[in-house]
Formats: structure tokens, C-alpha cells, sequence
């Protein structure tokens, strides 16, 4: 379980550390998301935990008159997120838990997200705040995982490590993945015109001339084996370290390393 708590201390140190290889990992997921935005209305957009702004910051280029919000809990992410957009006079970027934000006199026409909805302790709650700050008609489109076992390179590092499952609908990456439970949420929160379309990508982890080292590297520090790793003590450490670099290597085929993914794009309206 990844809760608001984590990205505001280590999870989110680690995501702004790392946020080149976190948008590569999700690049994929990334151009789909921005096709099904392309094709929505709004010159007032809030993006809603955009992490260290990649999603922000593209939207921002293609809309350079429209006001851009980009709002997350982790200080180190917008910090990182403000200094990429110091070109951008058309976005601002708040340290603020969406599902409490007042909206700071934005009333936003279209809603957006990549990976960042999943992390509410509230969902319900968290939906009716933002429908109740969004412009009457406004839009909603998210991405989220779909099932683990969707996602191989969760699967077989949950395997690899002999994680347990998390608990039913806890705050974390697949909080999302059951798409009735989703749209029950919304339709509870007043949203409707409700649709949760699937999507494959890569989740790509290395890249470059040591996809290998690149790989095992990001493992270390993002996911579910970064933490078990971490609170492992030797030998088991070293055997799961030996483990993980076997799986990697496994997986690697020239100069990247890449897992099959599985992610819902959501949409609403207001």
C-alpha cells in the first residue's frame, strides 16, 4: 500500500530523484492519455498529483492559452515540476492534496491525471471535491493500472519476492483496477457519461548503453521491490538483490528492458 503519507516523505523523494526514468517507465501510457485529452475541451485544467509535471507541462504546449494547474502532496516533485517549467508562464504548480484543494479561484473545464487517483485514502470523497470544484460540464480523464496480473513486471516481482497481496482497494498503484468499482465512485460522486477504456503499453524500466544496470538500478529505488529491498537485512538482502538482477537480465533485449503493462484511461463528466 502507497499512501499520501509515502509521497510526501521517501516515495516521492525517490520519484523526483528519478523522474526521467519514472516518465520513461509510463511514456507509452503517456501518449495515449494525451490523445483522449486532445480530444476534450477546457482552457482552465487541473492536473491532479502530476508528480514532477511531464503531463502538465504537454498539455501546457499544445494549450498556450489556457491556465494549467498542476497539483501534488510531494514538495520535492513540484519542485522538480517548477523548475521544468520555467518557460511556461501559462502553468503554476501547487504542493496541495487535490481531494482538499479549493481551487485558489480556478474552476477547472477539464480534470486530468496520469497514475496520480489511485493514492486517495477517500476515493468517494476525493471524486465529489473535484466535481464539486469543476465547471459545470467539465471533464475528467485519468489513467490507472488495471489488474497485477495485467501488469507482468509487478507480477513477477510480487512472485520474485513472495510479496502478499495488498488489501482490497487500499490506496497504492492498482487501487484502480477493478473498472465497476471505479465507476461506481464516480457515479456515487455525481459524475456521469462514465467509461473506462483499456490500454496496453511498455513499462519500460532500462534503457540506453547498461539497460541492465539502468533496470536493476530503477528497481532499487521505485516500486514494491524498492521497499522490501530496503527493509531486507543480509543475507536475504543479497539473495534477493541476486534475484532481481537474474529477473532483469531475463528480460532484457539489447538496449532496453521493457514489461508488458495494462492501465484503464477513465473519463467522466461534470
Amino acid at each position: 500500500m502507497t499512501s499520501g503519507a509515502d509521497w510526501q516523505g521517501q516515495v516521492g523523494r525517490s520519484w523526483a530523484a528519478l523522474y526521467p526514468q519514472t516518465d520513461r517507465s509510463l511514456s507509452g501510457l503517456t501518449a495515449r492519455l494525451l490523445e483522449r485529452i486532445a480530444t476534450l475541451a477546457g482552457e482552465a485544467i487541473l492536473d491532479i498529483g502530476c508528480g514532477a509535471g511531464e503531463l502538465t507541462l504537454a498539455v501546457a504546449r499544445t494549450r498556450p492559452r489556457a491556465r494549467i494547474v498542476g497539483v501534488d502532496v510531494s514538495p520535492e516533485l513540484i519542485e522538480v515540476a517548477q523548475a521544468r517549467a520555467d518557460r511556461h508562464g501559462n502553468v503554476e504548480f501547487v504542493v496541495a492534496d487535490a481531494a482538499s484543494w479549493p481551487g485558489d479561484g480556478v474552476e477547472p473545464e477539464l480534470l486530468i491525471s496520469r497514475h496520480g487517483m489511485m493514492f486517495f485514502d477517500d476515493p468517494l470523497r476525493a471524486f465529489a471535491h473535484l466535481r464539486a470544484i469543476a465547471a459545470p460540464g467539465a471533464n475528467l480523464v485519468f489513467s490507472c493500472f488495471r489488474a497485477v496480473r495485467e501488469n507482468r513486471w509487478a507480477a513477477d516481482i510480487a512472485e520474485l519476492l513472495k510479496l502478499p497481496p495488498p488489501p482490497a482497494h487500499a490506496p497504492g498503484p492498482f487501487a484502480f483496477a477493478d473498472p465497476q468499482r471505479v465507476e461506481a465512485l464516480l457515479a456515487e460522486a455525481g459524475w456521469s457519461e462514465i467509461d473506462c477504456e483499456p490500454v496496453d503499453f511498455a513499462f519500460v524500466a532500462g534503457a540506453g548503453p547498461d539497460p541492465l544496470d539502468d533496470a536493476v538500478s530503477f528497481f532499487h529505488r521505485i516500486g514494491p521491490a524498492a521497499t522490501v529491498l530496503a527493509a531486507l537485512e543480509e543475507p536475504r538482502r543479497g539473495q534477493a538483490e541476486a534475484a532481481l538482477r537474474r529477473w532483469v537480465e531475463a528480460n532484457c533485449d539489447g538496449d532496453l528492458v521493457a514489461f508488458a503493462a495494462a492501465a484503464w484511461i477513465v473519463s467522466a463528466r461534470n
